[in-house]
């Protein structure tokens, strides 16, 4: 007998800002902010298939279960990066994320571009004169605010 299965492929593009947009993603924390936010999304059966931001902002694409509901997983990986910036880094200034987030469902066809994206963000934010953006890509920063 066969058994046939139900094949499910969530894709997601997250994006949330630092309280107030502070500048309070340093160097020193990006690198171990950006690990526990990877261990923090395995823990929810995510799979992170990019993260990057700047010093006021992240962005994940995560391919997601569907049995998890988007906002436990974004109200997880929020709460636990932000207690472990301020217990186990101690910044100067208190570590704190903004209440809101965005977002976005990804069609399987445009992951790869979502991704793309994601690992742009540096580039993207340091251009010194703003740059004609897509539309899609307007909308996750106005979610961030």
């Amino acid at each position: 007998m066969l058994v046939r299965r139900n094949k499910l492929a969530l894709f997601l593009h997250l994006v949330w800002a630092t309280w107030d947009r502070l500048p309070l993603i340093t160097p020193e924390i990006e690198p171990l902010l950006y690990q526990c936010i990877q261990g923090e999304a395995r823990k929810m059966r995510c799979a992170v298939l990019a993260l990057n931001g700047t010093e006021d902002h992240v962005h994940l694409v995560l391919a997601i279960p569907a049995a998890v509901a988007i906002s436990d997983i974004v109200k997880q990986i929020k709460g636990a990066s932000s207690f472990f910036v301020n217990q186990a880094l101690k910044p100067r200034e208190q570590f704190k994320w903004q209440g809101s987030y965005g977002a976005f469902t990804i069609s399987r066809w445009e992951v790869e571009r979502a991704i793309q994206y994601v690992r742009r963000q540096k580039e993207h934010h340091a251009a010194p004169e703003p740059r004609l953006q897509e539309e899609w890509e307007e909308t996750f920063e106005e979610a961030a605010d």
